[in-house]
């Protein structure tokens, strides 16, 4: 499974702990000391994950993750660094930051959208659960609307953005929003965008160097290929990352993004070990599905609801395919065992 520079981690962090917010708890859990972590170290991406999505879920200012963006520097991402300094242009630059954004420390997935007029810089963001989900796009759209304005002030160019658009209805804060981009801000697009006239992509970069685009373009693709070449049990990262999530789990592509590989890639590779997607994922809500049927006192109709179903049927059905029972019998059994062991605990 590939990994990724902790780099990305530290700056989270750190820019939590000046905003106030209490994280330490979060890293200790997961056996990590910010102020003992080597920025050298590589940390894998459903770890940093899972660490982001514990993260979100204590945190006291909902605007905490659009801080964290702010935290990001302009030479932590190596040698795409100066890939995007020494490209011919602005859509150069960006398609390389497409290209190598494997390099980058986005958990969405960045790809570019021409237009008439205007083109976009879109960023498709992973499924997470709502806290994290919003925490994790606000860090990415800030980030990487800093990493833009970085390399703008690095060259002393004004590449102004049209508009900027936010994956999610628009929050209680939202007139905040504005204080962090000089662009028209907008919420409820189903992807992020970051819209820039054509005019401006083929603005040449003053340090526009095509011997040394060759060289970091080498560096970038060993660097790349170093960080896939960690290969780990994927079985046991996909079923992590599904059990991640309370209720309506993730698709594939959600969770080959999250890994960092395409989809295609996710499933023959789950295929050559004797899995599927299909198979974890059922796993997993079938391990949910016990797990409420025996703690909670919810209705099988409301259990079907918070593990994605369109119908209880549905539920029902699946359940009784991999357990030979229905979600009702699996609980009077359940039951029934209590009872029993009461009575012999009794006796």
């Amino acid at each position: 499974m590939p990994t990724r520079s902790i780099l990305g981690l530290q700056y989270v962090i750190r820019g939590l702990r000046e905003q106030g917010e209490n994280v330490d708890s979060i890293l200790q859990h997961y056996g990590l000391n910010l102020d003992r972590m080597d920025p050298g170290a590589r940390i894998s991406r459903s770890l940093e994950l899972a660490i982001h999505i514990a993260i979100a879920e204590i945190l006291c200012d909902p605007l905490a993750g659009l801080r964290t963006g702010t935290y990001f520097g302009f030479a932590g991402y190596g040698p795409l660094t100066m890939l995007l300094v020494t490209a011919e242009h602005l859509l150069q630059a960006i398609q390389s930051g497409i290209t190598y954004q494997g390099l980058t420390f986005l958990f969405g997935e960045l790809s570019f959208h021409p237009g008439p007029r205007e083109s976009a810089l879109v960023l498709t963001p992973l499924q997470l659960p709502p806290k994290a989900f919003r925490f994790r796009v606000d860090g990415e759209m800030t980030g990487t609307y800093k990493l833009l304005r970085d390399m703008q002030k690095t060259l002393n160019i004004n590449i102004p953005l049209s508009r900027i658009e936010f994956p999610y209805p628009a929050p209680a804060e939202a007139a905040r929003y504005h204080d962090f981009f000089d662009s028209d801000i907008s919420f409820g697009s189903p992807v992020g965008r970051f819209w820039v006239a054509n005019e401006y992509l083929q603005c040449r970069m003053p340090t526009a160097d095509p011997t040394a685009q060759a060289l970091y373009c080498k560096l970038c693709n060993e660097a790349l290929a170093a960080a896939r070449s960690d290969d780990g049990n994927l079985v046991e990262q996909v079923r992590q990352h599904i059990a991640l999530f309370n209720d309506h789990f993730p698709d594939a592509p959600s969770v080959a993004r999250a890994l960092g590989m395409s989809e295609r890639n996710l499933r023959l590779q789950l295929n050559r070990l004797g899995s599927s997607f299909r198979q974890l994922r059922d796993s997993q809500k079938r391990e949910r599905a016990e797990q409420l049927l025996a703690k909670s006192q919810l209705s099988i109709s409301s259990i079907a609801q918070q593990l994605g179903y369109a119908e209880s049927a549905a539920f029902i059905h699946a359940f009784r395919r991999q357990t030979g029972m229905t979600p009702a019998a699996f609980r009077r059994q359940l039951a029934s065992g209590l009872a029993d062991d009461l009575t012999l605990t009794q006796t």
